[in-house]
């Protein structure tokens, strides 16, 4: 039988859109886990897991910043790794035509 256990207040943010973003756009591995996380914070809520609920709550918010943070490190290093590069192609004289 599916009971639902009645408590006071809210469940705690899931985070999921934040995760899917990441997911999308920043790093798919961390970004899954944090979708992982994301979707057990309702299930654990409904089923009167009031604390596993905050903790999935939180690693699935940790895990998405985490993420984000990964994705624009990534991206600020080819970036720059980019522009040295084009920096020592002028330098050497790669642009003669």
């Amino acid at each position: 039988m599916n009971e639902q256990v009645s408590h006071p207040g809210t469940p705690p943010p899931n985070y999921l859109v934040f995760a899917i973003l990441v997911t999308i756009f920043c790093c798919q591995i961390l970004g899954i886990v944090s979708i992982v996380f994301a979707a057990q914070v309702n299930s654990k809520w409904n089923a009167g897991d009031l604390e596993g609920a905050r903790i999935a709550s939180k690693n699935a918010k940790m895990w998405a910043w985490i993420g984000l943070a990964s994705g624009l490190a990534l991206a600020t290093i080819a970036v720059l790794l980019s522009v040295f590069g084009i920096l020592a192609g002028i330098s050497l004289g790669g642009m003669n035509l």
